[in-house]
């Protein structure tokens, strides 16, 4: 019964958490200039502590759903954390590169680094949506 019921649906209510937590935590961090090194040090954090709980959860959630016998479930949550793992390891990459080399004057760097939040921010919404739009075709 747990496997079959619980196991995919708790995966998937925690997934929707993290991601909605994302969403609202990161969104008011647009009003900081990114400019300081402290800025970006959070916001970088921010998105690294977003990857890593979401490819724990998107994993133990595919493998609950393979489990379960729901294999269409299974793969979208094993996308999600390949999509996960892949914007993890270039957004974190590119932000830790700008990082190392930006100041408070050079706008273009910023630019760039509020861009790379702005994109980390625009592929946890289509995600969030990918997962709701999955949670009520199952329903």
């Amino acid at each position: 019964m747990f496997t079959n019921v619980i196991a995919p649906f708790a995966t998937i209510v925690i997934l929707l958490v993290w991601m909605g937590f994302f969403m609202f935590s990161s969104l008011p961090l647009m009003i900081l200039k990114h400019d300081t090194p402290l800025d970006a040090r959070f916001i970088r954090g921010l998105f690294d502590i977003y990857y890593k709980a979401v490819l724990v959860t998107a994993s133990a959630g595919a493998l609950a759903n393979a489990v379960a016998g729901r294999p269409g479930i299974a793969i979208s949550m094993a996308a999600i954390v390949l999509i996960t793992f892949f914007s993890r390891r270039n957004i974190l990459s590119r932000m830790d590169a700008l990082r190392a080399t930006m100041t408070a004057t050079d706008a273009d760097q910023i630019h760039r680094f509020r861009q790379l939040h702005i994109l980390g921010m625009v592929l946890n919404v289509v995600l969030l949506l990918a997962v709701c739009v999955g949670l009520v075709k199952l329903l």
